[in-house]
């Protein structure tokens, strides 16, 4: 990958690019331009000063060109203006370098990244259409459990499937797995990354209008989006929050039991997997034990809990023992994912 855009991917994440550098050579620039083009798309979608027709548009020249169904030159200079971060205004001016990039792919592996990002744009796409006429005075949510999980598929499930498949493709192509399961684990892990993120970003999207907690659950509970974290329901709410949680553990299982699956030398695979699966326990743990209030400022695990679970985990990988006893117990119905979505 261009050093420009290995620099790129530094400034967009953090905690990402630390992934992204322990993971073997024969991968690390796949995934790394699959997360710069899924951050370009997501900048596009999030800039949300520019009407939401001319971001649809958008979305939609850097499809066809990811897709490579157009020449057409992107021109995003309008959309990095309105950026706040100079690294994402930088980001929608590479535009063209990163798609420079993908075409330098093999054909095997361009059609990995482009079949992920298919997907995950289309997730992006629609969600601005579902939230179209959300904002802070008017509350719009899901409607129902199924479509929550297709959310989390469509833009984190399929991440989980695009990793596995890449992985299997460059890493261990010969190694005898149970590839139904393995997949299966995959695809959960990423729902299970960003059902976390939504139940630790409820109240922030609360304030912008959107629910992703779906209405059918909320009706159940009698509770209503636009109120559910007032501390008159608290009563109501915590119950249904923290199923949610457990679901987001039962998912979180499948990913270890995925890590768990891989060849036991891809140290390096094993602990860009483990990393996100034990910060997201961690972060689960910080929002079981919060009530309202405390939900409303915004959770997270700290850059020294972040460096302690890296050492921990590094110190550990050589050993299957001390490995296996990294995470306690964790999640229920592994294999079925339970039956709330």
């Amino acid at each position: 990958m261009a050093a420009e855009l290995n620099s790129l991917l530094k400034a967009t994440s953090r905690s990402f690019y630390l992934t992204l550098r322990v993971l073997p050579a024969a991968i690390r620039p796949q995934m790394g331009l699959a997360y710069l083009l899924a951050r370009t798309s997501d900048t596009i979608a999030d800039t949300e000063i520019v009407p939401l027709d001319q971001r649809l548009a958008a979305l939609q020249m850097l499809r066809e060109r990811v897709l490579a169904q157009s020449t057409a030159p992107l021109n995003f200079g309008d959309l990095a203006r309105r950026q706040g971060s100079p690294a994402e205004s930088t980001l929608l001016e590479k535009a063209e370098t990163t798609i420079a990039e993908l075409e330098k792919l093999s054909a095997a592996d361009a059609k990995l990244v482009r079949d992920a990002l298919t997907i995950i744009m289309g997730g992006q796409e629609l969600d601005l259409r579902r939230f179209a006429g959300a904002s802070a005075t008017k509350t719009v949510a899901l409607e129902t459990a199924a479509e929550l999980d297709d959310y989390t598929y469509r833009v984190a499930g399929c991440v989980g499937e695009f990793w596995t498949k890449m992985c299997r493709a460059h890493l261990f192509p010969r190694e005898r797995l149970d590839e139904k399961q393995f997949l299966a684990d995959g695809v959960r892990f990423g729902k299970g990354l960003q059902l976390v993120n939504i139940l630790r970003d409820l109240p922030s999207d609360l304030r912008n209008g959107r629910c992703y907690l779906p209405t059918e659950k909320l009706d159940a509970a009698k509770l209503l989006p636009a109120t559910m974290l007032s501390p008159a329901n608290e009563a109501r709410f915590l119950p249904l929050f923290r199923e949610y949680l457990d679901k987001a553990e039962s998912h979180l299982a499948a990913g270890w039991n995925y890590t768990n699956t891989l060849p036991f030398g891809q140290f390096r695979v094993r602990l860009a997997c483990v990393w996100p699966i034990m910060i997201g326990v961690r972060t689960l743990e910080k929002l079981r034990a919060a009530n309202v209030i405390e939900l409303q400022q915004r959770v997270k695990v700290s850059r020294e809990e972040t460096r302690a679970i890296m050492r921990r985990s590094i110190l550990a990988c050589p050993f299957r023992k001390v490995w296996l006893n990294l995470l306690p117990p964790i999640g229920k119905a592994v294999a079925s994912g339970g039956k709330l979505a």
